[in-house]
């Protein structure tokens, strides 16, 4: 369990004010300047020696991430962060926002050192109404303060810092989608090649993180990358907030040490499962995109990368999703199905017209109106789906499902059957009325 002098985000529950002043006490901005003038490739290699891996889902090397960036251009750079938090049960980067603001602007100072650039955006989802007033606010009081802007902090660096609000589409989560949209075009993915590191906004060299990935860096350089490193699992370094919510008796975002066990997380923080731990059905770990996993698996399964990939899921966002023996489990992933269908930028064929027929199918499931068969041909389908698309929206409809035939096609297949069953016996009555009338 992470003692309380671990935790980077110290007002994750909003017990503390957020303005400038009280964030200076809780250490924001504390002796900035020094970490700046640490320069450009001492960051990155504390980055990389730390093992912190993006916390917006994908996990990728953060400081090899950054390494990419050109070292000398004739164009400018950009740091993009993606405060588009739209995955279902994830909610981390809203609360990191809505409470330590000025943490994320002091990152976003720290990685501009690393990347070589001079302007930063925050791109944050058209929902996050009161978030985008109270990050803008800090934003205003970084400038007036001598922060940001020329010579941020008094570190001889110029940043300049933007807000830049979306208009609610879960596409835009997806980087190059965001740079579109940034761009003031319609939201769609990229093709890649080229990547946001060579052609990213406005054809220039651009980096995009997620909120949280940004957000830890200072702590980072301050306390060190020995610090860092030493929680979690080799290659599941740091610490990670989570966002558990479901059938728990107290959902809550807690920053927890990465590779904690699932059990531990879900029992220590939000009260364990709504009655107890044996009425437990199944878990989404890493938000509604990753596969569910059966609950036979949840006893020893860790919240890191690794250990949930070997149970053919995987970490994402973080947001463990709870569900017990109540669920009705068909329905509960038709309506992710229909999430992912509504949301689908429609670009990709397999994305536009198999996510469609995916949830239909479901729908029918659901009810019992399918085929046995049709289980098989809808996990073929997923397959088609999946590893087809620009983006990872097609990978994201996909898994839910063979998430869902993994482990509950039992649960399928009596449906269907239950259903046939009523048919039979109906039609049989139908008839034996019939000859009773002739």
């Amino acid at each position: 369990m992470l003692d309380d002098k671990d935790r980077i985000f110290t007002n994750l529950y909003g017990q503390a004010p957020v303005d400038l002043t009280s964030s200076k006490k809780r250490g924001i901005w504390h002796n900035t300047a020094s970490l700046v003038k640490k320069g450009r490739e001492k960051i990155i290699e504390e980055v990389k020696a730390s093992g912190l891996r993006g916390r917006g889902g994908a996990g990728f090397p953060t400081g090899l991430k950054w390494s990419f960036m050109p070292k000398e251009s004739d164009l400018p750079s950009y740091l993009v962060v993606n405060a588009d938090e739209s995955e279902p049960g994830t909610c981390k980067d809203r609360d990191m926002i809505r409470f330590d603001p000025h943490r994320l602007l002091e990152g976003c100072l720290l990685a501009s050192v690393a990347l070589g650039a001079h302007y930063a955006y925050i791109y944050i989802r058209g929902e996050f109404v009161r978030e985008s007033e109270i990050l803008q606010t800090a934003i205003d009081e970084a400038y007036e303060d001598g922060l940001l802007g020329k010579n941020a902090a008094k570190s001889g660096y110029n940043l300049d810092l933007f807000l830049h609000r979306g208009a609610g589409a879960y596409i835009c989560g997806e980087e190059t989608a965001l740079l579109e949209s940034l761009e003031g075009k319609k939201g769609q993915p990229r093709l890649k090649p080229p990547f946001p590191a060579g052609v990213g906004l406005y054809g220039c060299p651009t980096t995009v993180n997620n909120v949280e990935t940004i957000a830890v860096l200072p702590t980072i350089l301050r306390r060190g990358a020995a610090w860092f490193a030493s929680f979690g699992r080799p290659g599941n370094h740091g610490t990670k907030v989570f966002s558990i919510s479901g059938h728990v008796n107290k959902s809550c975002n807690v920053e927890e040490t990465m590779s904690i066990p699932l059990k531990d997380l879900i029992e220590r923080h939000a009260g364990g499962v709504r009655g107890g731990w044996d009425n437990l059905l199944a878990v989404i770990p890493g938000g509604s995109s990753v596969p569910l996993i059966h609950r036979s698996l949840c006893e020893n399964a860790l919240m890191d990368y690794e250990s949930l990939q070997e149970l053919d899921s995987g970490l994402g966002t973080g947001a463990v999703i709870v569900m017990d023996r109540s669920t009705d489990i068909i329905k509960a992933i038709a309506r992710l199905a229909h999430f992912y269908k509504h949301e689908s930028c429609g670009q990709c064929t397999p994305c536009r017209e198999g996510t469609g027929w995916m949830w239909r199918v479901l729908e029918r499931m659901v009810e019992g109106k399918a085929k046995v068969e049709e289980i098989d041909l809808l996990l073929q389908v997923t397959k088609q789906v999946e590893g087809h698309t620009i983006c990872a929206l097609g990978d994201a409809a996909a898994w839910p499902i063979q998430g869902l035939i993994r482990h509950f096609r039992f649960e399928i297949v009596a449906r269907i059957e239950e259903r046939q069953a009523q048919t039979q016996a109906s039609s049989s009555i139908a008839q034996q009325k019939q000859q009773e009338i002739a």
